[in-house]
């Protein structure tokens, strides 16, 4: 018991920092070469938060649970959107740079187009629909790429720097070295942080008689999602919250593209039908659309006027509440 509360303390620790350094380098790379932080967000930073699932997923797909990452992917974009981003929201809205929204955003509803599909469609994700998903993380990372290099690196606002001196180049060279380093430790911290905070939080609950039930929907549920939640946290604190919503939208894209993909490709399945409602299954008739709605609920408005509202992380909150209440009484 002892052994497990320090396990518990140490991975809380590794959260914090891992978050505080994995913030504070994706800044200051976007910084650095001029970019809009939601885009850094959506790409650097959203890959190194879905990693764990992307790993979660690829081991289950090798035991021959393909479809673990199907529920794993959704139950993951309704979390990260009607939660996190929405307690984010909530607590500071902010206007948006809408150009730098549009391509995930747009990648996104292209992704979930394809994947509702072919889930109402066929009812099967076959290995050649996960090599179409990982073709579809490949050509969003490309057109990121060429994104950014399309944006001026020594223009900003009608202002042009002089060229640097030598000795400032070198210097600025050591270090983008040292916060691409630490982006890297900060996220391998949170990763690990998670487990740890995790596994001993429910050895713990377990010694200490916590049902079943109880652990699955508090510990195994946070931990999904504990890298995206320590992130905005760490970026609503530190004023970054551009950040915070690009990662969000990036990591909701890649749990779909991505964790997806390569579980697909490692193990096809068929659409998951344990559990129905009038006759059909439950993701089909619930969890897709939910989905997709909480997505449009974080977007449209936000395209529109330019701007996050209160209302809408209120209301994001309110469809949390109501898909995780209806997941009961089912």
């Amino acid at each position: 018991m002892l052994v497990n509360v320090l396990l518990f303390i140490v991975g809380l620790g590794m959260l914090i920092k891992g978050g505080d350094w994995f913030v504070d380098s994706a800044s200051g790379i976007a910084r650095r070469f001029r970019l809009p932080e939601l885009l850094i967000g959506a790409t650097v930073v959203s890959i190194g938060t879905t990693l764990p699932e992307v790993m979660v997923s690829a081991q289950g797909a090798m035991a021959g649970s393909g479809g673990m990452a199907y529920g794993n992917a959704i139950g993951s974009i309704i979390c990260n959107t009607s939660l996190i981003a929405a307690i984010t929201v909530a607590i500071k809205p902010g206007r948006v740079e809408r150009s730098a929204l549009i391509m995930p955003v747009s990648f996104f509803f292209v992704a979930a187009t394809l994947y509702m599909a072919v889930a109402y469609l066929t009812g099967q994700f076959s290995r050649m629909i996960g090599i179409v998903l990982l073709a579809l993380f490949l050509t969003y990372m490309i057109a990121t790429f060429l994104q950014m290099k399309k944006t001026p690196a020594a223009e900003l606002d009608g202002y042009v720097e002089e060229e640097p001196p030598a000795q400032e180049i070198t210097e600025k060279k050591g270090s983008l070295v040292k916060e691409i380093l630490l982006l890297v430790i900060g996220a391998a911290l949170i990763a690990f942080g998670a487990n740890l905070l995790v596994d001993n939080g429910t050895a713990i609950a377990e010694k200490l008689g916590v049902p079943d039930t109880v652990i699955a929907l508090t510990f195994v549920a946070l931990g999904t999602s504990l890298p995206e939640l320590v992130t905005a946290i760490t970026s609503l604190i530190k004023g970054h919250g551009a950040l915070s919503l690009g990662n969000i939208i990036g990591a909701n894209l890649f749990n779909l593209v991505l964790v997806g993909g390569v579980s697909t490709v490692i193990s096809p399945f068929p659409v998951p039908s344990e559990s129905t409602i009038g006759g059909m299954p439950a993701s089909l008739v619930l969890d897709l659309p939910v989905m997709l709605g909480v997505m449009l609920i974080l977007i449209l408005p936000t395209l529109i006027c330019g701007k996050l509202s209160r209302a809408q992380g209120i209301g994001l909150l309110c469809v949390y509440v109501t898909f995780c209440t209806l997941q009961f009484v089912m």
